[in-house]
């Protein structure tokens, strides 16, 4: 009779010391699952918290780039409008039969078109006014023309408007007060225009007094403005 061959079975007694390791592993394995499972659960949080931020911080500063855009398009749009309204403004000057446009200069801000210069007549002045007000997309006109004193047609017994000019940008270079660079001189038959910026209004009334007190000024229209 042949003998069976007896198996090997590990068999864990209670109370044996090889009960004890395998509890010990077993706790092991499961403190190693549970935290493996934690480590991921942060992980997948910590990427979508990453990912809102980066979202929300991107349309933020699209939207930051987006308002840059916008506002640098108004100010060109702006630019072009005025522009657009300042050579309509011209061109229509130009046409007018009654209106001595060479002598007349046109600027617009923000559709607000200013008028200066020097015109035969104030019904010439009220005209060109009329004209200005007149062009599509003009919302106001500031009127700064000059009439020139019909008595006075010749510049006799004046300095000619070059010398004039250029004595008076001399006295203005040479004053401590005013800062001469930004102040433009302009001189029709005597009549002396003052235009630019200036710190203050006492530098605008020095300018101005540094101006008449030049010999062939007939008289000085300040058109300065302060900061």
């Amino acid at each position: 009779m042949k003998s069976l061959p007896i198996q090997q079975c590990n068999l864990v007694l209670p109370g044996s010391n090889y009960e004890q390791t395998y509890r010990n592993k077993s706790m092991t394995m499961t403190r190693l699952k549970i935290s493996k499972t934690l480590l991921a659960v942060m992980l997948t949080s910590a990427v979508a918290t990453g990912s809102a931020y980066a979202e929300n911080n991107a349309q933020t500063t699209n939207e930051s780039a987006g308002q840059k855009v916008d506002s640098s398009m108004n100010k060109v749009g702006n630019f072009m409008d005025d522009s657009a309204i300042t050579a309509k403004v011209k061109a229509a000057l130009v046409d007018h039969d009654n209106i001595k446009s060479t002598d007349i200069s046109v600027k617009t801000d923000q559709k607000v078109v200013t008028l200066s210069g020097f015109v035969e007549s104030q019904a010439q002045a009220e005209e060109a006014v009329k004209v200005a007000k007149g062009v599509e997309g003009v919302t106001s006109v500031s009127d700064k023309l000059h009439v020139r004193d019909a008595k006075e047609g010749s510049v006799k017994g004046y300095a000619g408007d070059t010398a004039t000019t250029s004595e008076i940008k001399a006295k203005l270079l040479a004053d401590d007060i005013v800062p001469s660079r930004h102040v433009k001189v302009e001189t029709t038959d005597g009549v002396v225009q003052l235009s630019g910026t200036v710190d203050s209004q006492a530098q605008s009334d020095r300018a101005e007094s540094i101006a008449k007190a030049v010999d062939g000024v007939k008289s000085v229209k300040n058109d300065l403005k302060t900061k």
